[in-house]
């Protein structure tokens, strides 16, 4: 999956961009306070993507 794609459907979803790291950018959930690590690659294997929206409690991507 494009990391572009992930982005946007964690901002769609209520989650701001926290900091930028040096391999990952931490993205949080304002309602739940949870913070997970986004890695900057182009590419984001699918089943990290949905870790990721698992971990931020958003609905899955597709």
């Amino acid at each position: 999956m494009k990391r572009n794609t992930l982005l946007k459907h964690l901002r769609r979803n209520g989650c701001f961009l926290k900091r930028e790291g040096g391999s990952h950018s931490l993205w949080c959930n304002p309602q739940t306070g949870w913070i997970e690590a986004v890695p900057r690659h182009t590419e984001v294997p699918n089943r990290l993507a949905k870790k990721i929206c698992k971990c931020l409690s958003i609905s899955e991507i597709g």
